[in-house]
């Protein structure tokens, strides 16, 4: 059967087609309860599948097979950026001011608001394009029977009454009815939570009110097994359309937007109490009620954290360009800041670890003396064709006795095998870990087995203690071993699992793949990362374990699949802690390692690349998979490196890592000035008989602060702040508030102290003085607050990071002395005001320095959050869904 992939669908709302019975979910019901070919009648479809015009016709009347289309559309940002209640009752209140006379504060007003609204809009809309764009270029493609033969075709464009193809490791790509299948199995927890996968029979009734068993719904995974299948409904109109459109509309949001969203709406109700506070108090000062809303409402929008979406949004989009240049290419963008979470890597061994490249090395017997026996049977029992000087069709290791045979000459034993007839094939399966073939010569039957050496020579009856012993001293080799038995049956022996015994031994096949040369540095790369790798393979595992000894893994414990049968799941959490080598792995044992270690609260990624592992992939909080690998292990993950390396992965990790630190760096800072604001500008409000600072000022000096921001994601971060994966925190930026507002604060009443005592400054010059020193400490903190070295001067920014927080400042401090000036209401200061700036900048980011070396020693790192079990359920569902939602560029409209 041609392998399926896996899907990432897409969705519009179905519109019944004529002389079609309209599909909806009661609709798969009943259809389940019809036979296979009334079924297809009923859908007036067959088995070989619809026709070309049949389709488009379908397609245009019932839509594409998508939840929703995500288009990144102008309006939407725009909207995002104004929607803040504050800000617009900022607007409502400039426009009061101006019918009230105070026209030209109100334009003032107007003009800041729109800029940094424009200034916002720009960024996010530009990153929100790009996003959309890197993840428009992701296409799906389903086995579909179209024209009477099987093609490829975009999992957007299946219909009802399509014939489609499943296989191990498939999503579902809609609510299917099974028309013929082969020992399928289908993981439904995604819409039931049952862990255990569900039996699928075709033949099987429908049975009113029980379980459809002849069905498959549109997100399962195929988790055992094949089938041939009948779309019945698509999109928004499956039984998982109901649960995930309202999901798959918008980004998934992982743990690091839930801790976003949180700390925002925290911010907004500090400053939105702040801001009632700072009005009553103006109002109980019979100030001018216009102003002292303006006045009030200025200073919530300069404290609200409305640049936060746009921080995220280009920190995200500029992540994702990176890791796309480091050949990483990131499907699900939530998966970044996952990426960056990781603290346990499972992954593959080949490939991975090794080169990848599989040579067959030697044929030996028992006593390891050289023998061709075993290489002629393993080509009998081989299920690769040969092609040309290669072979294609089958396993690596099938295909290199191919590639060693032609490599033969002289002594060829190609004669031997030409005098052999294969007559039936019992198919390799991780279960059983073995292939059968039953062969004739002269009329006499062979039975020939070759398979993992400890299974075979299980079946063996003849094995002494020698081959035992040759058998650990080609492990001992570091090579790949693969045992080969056979004995007589009748040619006419149909082939099953139960004829694989009493098998006469007939020795070893070896081969070789050699470490990869950059694996040892990128191992202790992802150990300085904190990530723990552990490695689950199908092989052997003194071979596994002394390819981990060569490239510098620690190996501290090795299970076999046999062993991890027979340890419940509290057990095997205990023994993945104290395992480095999982050795013949099948792929459920895989899924249930990933699972188990997922419930520990740890973050798991695993790498695969097989269509075995589509299905661990699936389970993973992170599946990576490699370009070259199988189309159901590339849909499966949420990352795809287009290098098989664990150094490309290091990199995507710190990437994350990066990403996730210099947000950080935007929320401390919010947190150390705008906090600290609030606290001034309720304190002047107090004492002073003026307003300290005009709302049109407050708005700049906003403008100019945030304009210093927007570079954050372009900046450089430290060794050590990438060496660990880090999470949101709510308590410690509460704690970092609490230490870094007041100290802000401090500063800002001793302007005040200066303005008023030292320069005997007016209403005017005050107002100035207070802005010039407000942007200047704001803006310049970020170089002290961005780093955890000390001095913070041993930390290097990014070029734009050294240049626009310092620009910003600059061009605060000269407002006053140009044309601008009488606008705004500034005026100019006298040289001495800047030389006493200038000490009062110095000691303050002096001062910020010693709490911030304190802080640190004191209070604990940001820590990870596990989520809990509901939310990780919530973020699964999500990821799913988000596979099925077409991503399109943005418009202008």
């Amino acid at each position: 059967m041609t392998l399926a992939r896996s899907v990432s669908s897409r969705q519009t709302g179905p519109v019944v087609a004529p002389n079609v019975a309209s599909p909806q979910i009661s609709e798969l019901a009943s259809i389940a309860a019809l036979e296979p070919d009334l079924a297809l009648a009923r859908l007036a479809s067959r088995r070989d599948g619809l026709t070309s015009t049949e389709a488009a016709e379908r397609l245009s009347s019932y839509g594409a097979n998508v939840l929703a289309v995500h288009r990144v559309r102008a309006f939407a940002v725009l909207w995002r950026q104004v929607k803040s209640p504050i800000l617009l009752l900022l607007l409502i209140a400039a426009a009061i001011s101006g019918f009230t006379g105070g026209a030209t504060n109100a334009v003032i007003i107007g003009v800041i608001v729109a800029l940094s609204v424009g200034l916002g809009f720009f960024n996010e809309f530009r990153a929100a394009t790009a996003m959309s764009a890197l993840r428009s270029k992701i296409s799906q493609s389903v086995s579909v029977y179209r024209d009477g033969a099987p093609t490829r075709a975009s999992v957007t464009q299946l219909v009802p009454g399509d014939v489609i193809e499943l296989s191990l490791g498939s999503l579902v790509p809609a609510d299917v009815r099974l028309l013929s299948v082969d020992e399928l199995e289908c993981d439904e927890a995604v819409l039931t939570g049952e862990s255990l996968p569900a039996v699928k029979d075709a033949d099987a009734p429908a049975i009113e009110g029980g379980p459809l068993t002849n069905c498959a719904y549109m997100g399962t995974i195929v988790r055992q097994g094949s089938a041939t299948a009948m779309v019945v409904t698509t999109g928004a109109h499956t039984s998982f359309g109901h649960i995930a459109a309202g999901l798959a509309e918008s980004q998934v949001r992982g743990s690091f937007e839930v801790g976003l969203g949180r700390f925002s709406r925290f911010l907004f109700a500090v400053a939105a109490l702040l801001t009632v506070f700072i009005f009553a108090i103006n109002l109980a000062l019979s100030r001018p009620l216009i102003d002292a809303l303006l006045f009030s409402l200025a200073i919530a929008v300069g404290i609200a954290p409305e640049m936060m979406p746009a921080i995220v949004t280009v920190s995200l989009s500029t992540g994702s360009r990176a890791l796309a240049r480091k050949k990483v290419l990131v499907k699900h963008l939530v998966a970044i800041e996952d990426l960056g979470n990781i603290e346990v890597l499972f992954t593959d061994k080949t490939g991975t670890l090794t080169e990848g490249l599989i040579t067959f090395e030697s044929a030996v017997g028992d006593t390891l003396a050289a023998s061709d026996r075993p290489f002629v049977l393993g080509l009998l029992c081989n299920e690769a064709r040969q092609s040309g000087t290669g072979a294609t069709g089958g396993n690596a290791l099938d295909e290199a006795l191919w590639v060693a045979l032609a490599a033969r000459a002289g002594d060829s034993p190609r004669g031997e095998l030409d005098s052999y007839e294969r007559l039936d094939t019992l198919p390799f399966d991780h279960e059983r870990q073995m292939v059968s073939v039953v062969v004739a010569r002269e009329g006499e039957g062979l039975l020939v087995t070759k398979g993992a050496p400890e299974v075979v020579l299980e079946r063996c009856v003849d094995v002494t203690a020698p081959s035992r012993e040759a058998l650990e001293e080609l492990f001992a080799r570091d090579e790949r071993v693969i045992a080969v038995a056979s004995r007589p049956v009748a040619p006419a022996t149909h082939l099953t699992a139960a004829d694989e015994h009493d098998l006469h031994f007939e020795g070893f096949l070896t081969f070789a793949d050699r470490p990869k040369d950059d694996a040892g540095p990128a191992i202790a790369t992802l150990e300085k990362l904190g990530i723990d790798v552990k490695i689950i393979t199908g092989d052997n595992g003194t071979v596994a374990a002394k390819v981990c000894a060569d490239i510098g893994l620690n190996v501290t414990g090795t299970l076999s699949g046999l062993e991890v049968a027979a340890l419940s799941d509290d057990q095997l959490s205990a023994a993945i802690a104290r395992t480095t080598v999982f050795a013949r792995i099948s792929p459920e044992q895989k899924s249930r390692i990933i699972n188990v270690a997922r419930r520990a609260g740890r973050d798991v990624a695993y790498l695969g690349d097989g269509v075995n592992d589509a299905v661990a992939l699936h389970h993973a909080d992170v599946g990576i998979s490699v370009d070259s690998g199988s189309d159901v292990a590339k849909d499966a993950a949420d990352v795809v490196l287009l290098d098989k390396s664990l150094g490309v992965l290091a990199e995507g990790v710190m990437e994350g890592r990066r990403i996730f630190a210099n947000t950080m760096k935007y929320v401390l800072m919010a947190t150390s000035s705008n906090f600290g604001n609030m606290f001034s500008a309720a304190g002047a409000s107090a004492f002073l008989s003026f307003l300290p600072m005009l709302p049109s000022q407050i708005l700049l000096n906003n403008l100019l602060y945030n304009a210093g921001q927007l570079v954050i994601p372009t900046d450089h971060v430290d060794d050590e702040a990438l060496a660990r994966p880090a999470a949101w925190d709510l308590r410690h930026i509460r704690h970092f508030m609490a230490v870094f507002g007041p100290i802000s604060s401090i500063f800002d009443f001793a302007t005040f102290w200066i303005m008023l005592r030292v320069l005997h400054a007016g209403h005017v010059e005050f107002r100035t003085g207070w802005f010039v020193e407000s942007i200047a400490t704001q803006t310049l903190v970020v170089f002290v607050i961005r780093t955890r070295r000390v001095p913070f001067f041993r930390s290097r920014p990014s070029g734009a990071m050294m240049f626009v927080p310092t620009a910003a400042a600059l061009v605060g401090a000269l407002v006053p002395y140009t044309g601008l000036s009488h606008l705004f209401g500034f005026a100019p200061l006298p040289a001495r005001f800047f030389f006493l700036l200038f000490a009062l900048v110095a000691t303050y980011l002096v001062l910020v320095e010693v709490a911030k070396a304190r802080f640190f020693r004191i209070r604990e790192p940001l820590r990870v959050v596990p989520s809990t079990h509901s939310q990780r359920q919530t973020r699964r569902l999500a990821k799913r869904a988000s596979r099925f939602v077409i991503h399109l560029p943005g418009r202008s409209r």
